[in-house]
């Protein structure tokens, strides 16, 4: 590893340490109590956002259950480079947002409305009268339902153009850029998937108005939905070596092909910077505390990074077809995924690759020559347009038969698919 990449290493194995996220959460609290404030909590709805219509239907819960000011605002529409694949993204929300609340307890249509612009803007204009209010949360709720089955009436009555500004200001004075999100002194927490974390911290603030209440939902272990041995089926993952999140789900990933029976296809797809999609600093820096705290719950060792952007992930790419034939696809793929994101080695260089490719059973006199094709280019473009073809546009994605979904978070979808699949073959 060379000295920079060294140096990277340590201070994002500092940013990301629960020692830092402790220390931080400290400081919050001394700085509002010298300041005399309450415990207060900022919720950013975007209506035309299907997953702020599920968090709404938590607010009312939350706001009952601790001791807490919630702060409402009203914002637009994520930024253009929030939202690489805008069209992709809505249609995939919105069949995403019925799995979640089935699965979550909560309501949403399971064939869903698609609002143009006008029927957003009357729904705005309805929970625009109520934010701030105690009604809010209510108001929300009931706007949310007419307007995703398609039964919202009314009329554009006022311009929330200066509301929304103002809270597309304060969204980005605290640092994101989507809704159906929270903030809590300096912590970012999205929507109904990560609202256990908030809760979590106001329990341990004391907070807690009511500890019988019934517990936040978090993502369900995709392992204990697993049926028995489900042969001839196929998982197929589309992962990028430079995605964290590619590294959270896949030893899961190959516990649940091996748990099934099912075989596990590994599809490697280029980064989202390599194929010209921005990235920007707010999103990459709640990207990498989102990865440490859920790498925390699963208990994943991550961070000491060393980012494997271009060179180290064409390097990977280009062995993709000799670990293959080798059979050690997927411990090649662990261990590369497992050393940048956790231990640090640099995959740009022949010192970090050898030990890469050494322990997952291959031979470095074998691999080096072939570190510099370009074969492998074609394979991989061929899964981002299967990837495309699907509807969707970033990684990690799975299909197993007809079911399709992204993110490591939807891992309990692949089991639900596989036991579906296997109740079907026992009829």
């Amino acid at each position: 590893m060379s000295f920079d990449s060294l140096i990277k290493s340590r201070i994002a194995a500092h940013l990301t340490s629960e020692a830092r996220l402790n220390a931080r959460r400290r400081s919050a609290e001394r700085k509002r109590e010298r300041s005399g404030q309450p415990h207060v909590v900022s919720y950013f709805h975007d209506v035309s956002n299907p997953y702020s219509h599920l968090t709404a239907q938590v607010l009312q819960r939350l706001q009952d259950r601790y001791a807490i000011e919630l702060k409402t605002f009203l914002i637009s529409g994520p930024p253009d480079w929030a939202t690489p694949a805008p069209e992709q993204l809505k249609s995939f929300a919105r069949s995403d947002a019925a799995h979640l609340a089935r699965r979550a307890g909560l309501s949403f249509p399971s064939q869903p409305h698609s609002p143009d612009t006008d029927e957003v803007g009357v729904a705005e204009t309805q929970i625009c009268a109520n934010l701030g209010a105690e009604a809010f949360a209510e108001t929300a709720v009931s706007v949310g339902e007419q307007l995703w089955s398609g039964t919202l009436s009314g009329s554009l009555i006022n311009d929330v153009s200066d509301t929304k500004a103002q809270g597309d200001r304060e969204l980005d004075r605290l640092g994101h850029y989507l809704g159906a999100t929270f903030h809590y002194g300096g912590e970012w927490y999205w929507g109904v998937d990560r609202l256990h974390y908030l809760e979590a911290r106001l329990m341990e603030l004391g907070l807690d108005r009511d500890p019988s209440a019934r517990d936040p939902f978090v993502p369900p272990d995709p392992i204990k939905l697993l049926p028995g041995t489900n042969a001839n089926l196929e998982i197929e993952a589309f992962l990028s070596f430079r995605s964290p999140y590619s590294y959270l789900a896949f030893e899961r990933l190959r516990e649940l092909a091996s748990q099934s029976g099912a075989t596990l296809r590994i599809r490697p797809v280029l980064p989202m910077v390599m194929r010209g999609l921005p990235v920007p600093k707010a999103k990459r820096m709640y990207i990498l505390m989102d990865v440490s705290r859920e790498a925390r719950r699963l208990g994943v060792p991550f961070g000491r990074i060393c980012d494997p952007l271009g060179e180290a992930v064409e390097r990977a790419y280009a062995l993709i077809s000799y670990v293959r034939n080798a059979g050690r696809l997927e411990t090649f793929t662990s261990s590369f995924l497992r050393g940048v994101w956790s231990e640090g080695i640099d995959g740009r260089t022949d010192r970090g690759l050898a030990r890469i490719v050494e322990r997952a059973g291959l031979k470095w006199s074998e691999a080096k020559p072939l570190i510099n094709n370009t074969a492998w280019k074609s394979e991989v473009e061929a899964n981002r347009q299967a990837l495309t073809d699907m509807g969707l546009w970033g990684v990690p994605s799975f299909r197993v038969g007809q079911t399709v979904t992204w993110g490591q978070d939807r891992l309990w979808m692949i089991a639900e698919a596989l036991r579906q699949h296997q109740n079907q073959t026992e009829i």
